[in-house]
């Protein structure tokens, strides 16, 4: 059995069409018809289910498509293994969407550059999720908030960035006090659903403001434009550029100690791709002190 034809399956379960899978293949939709049709033979049940232009996964391909994933899985992994020399096979990666927009597509240029032989896949994603994901073993790493919670032992974690809380406003409030503009100004508020805006809500009731909310969300860059469009300030973490074009704003630091957001990476010790997660990890830290150095050149 090709496992081309297995990878050509999944393909057009994921994208529910042979044409779009046809398209991410580079191959013809004749082609992909035909690998559908010789694993369909091979297996003697259909797979596909044709409707028109789509397709769906009929009961017998639904019941061999998680084992067709991780028989993929194994096999793109043969080549961590078996090979000495280079770090080569596939990693499967997490990122928060701070790390997914900010760090991860520095590291993964490095990456590519000095690993040739690696592909990536990525899966963006909350913090919480992403460490579950990690401790199943369905993730080799991933790049997420820390946790407020101790991790099992199959698990570890390195941090590679501190975040302090700063209060973000218009640029012609950057005289104004901190507390003051807290107190005093609507408040476009970051999620205390969520790790990142817990640390903020815990700094709010322990100085005593009770801020006049306006709105709740947990999106940063989304939180900038509105600060920036007048809607009222906020308290978040200092995150790392790229921030959205155009804005001009104050970052104004807090004048009361404040526990910071940190960033880092939680890893599988359990992963067959170690010297893979241990490249990831050397990329990261060098992003890190980068990051670091640029941010003081603009300060």
């Amino acid at each position: 059995m090709d496992t081309q034809f297995l990878y050509t399956f999944v393909n057009v379960v994921d994208r529910g069409s042979m044409a779009a899978a046809a398209r991410f293949l580079n191959i013809t939709p004749a082609a992909v018809a035909q690998q559908i049709r010789t694993l369909e033979r091979e297996l003697g049940v259909a797979l596909i289910a044709r409707a028109g232009r789509t397709v769906c996964v009929t009961e017998e391909g639904a019941r061999i498509l998680q084992r067709t994933r991780d028989l993929l899985r194994d096999v793109s992994d043969l080549r961590s293994v078996a090979n000495d020399r280079a770090v080569a096979g596939e990693l499967r990666l997490g990122a928060c969407p701070t790390a997914l927009a900010g760090m991860l597509p520095d590291v993964l240029a490095r990456m590519v550059t000095t690993l040739p032989q690696i592909n990536v896949f990525i899966k963006p994603g909350y913090s919480a999720e992403l460490y579950t994901e990690v401790e199943q073993g369905n993730l080799d790493a991933a790049i997420v908030l820390q946790a407020p919670f101790a991790l099992p032992k199959t698990c570890n974690w390195e941090v590679l960035r501190e975040e302090p809380l700063v209060v973000l406003a218009p640029q012609h409030m950057a005289h104004r006090d901190p507390h003051e503009l807290l107190a005093s100004e609507p408040l476009i508020r970051y999620d205390r659903h969520q790790w990142g805006g817990r640390q903020a809500d815990d700094y709010l009731r322990r100085v005593g403001i009770a801020p006049r909310e306006r709105f709740e969300l947990n999106a940063l860059n989304a939180i900038a434009v509105m600060v920036d469009r007048g809607l009222g300030v906020s308290l978040v973490p200092d995150w790392a550029q790229p921030w959205p074009a155009g804005v001009r704003l104050a970052r104004i630091p807090l004048p009361e100690p404040a526990e910071p957001r940190r960033i880092g990476i939680v890893w599988s010790n359990a992963s067959v791709r170690s010297r893979l997660v241990a490249a990831l990890r050397e990329e990261c830290r060098a992003t890190a002190r980068r990051h670091v150095d640029e941010a003081a050149m603009r300060e």
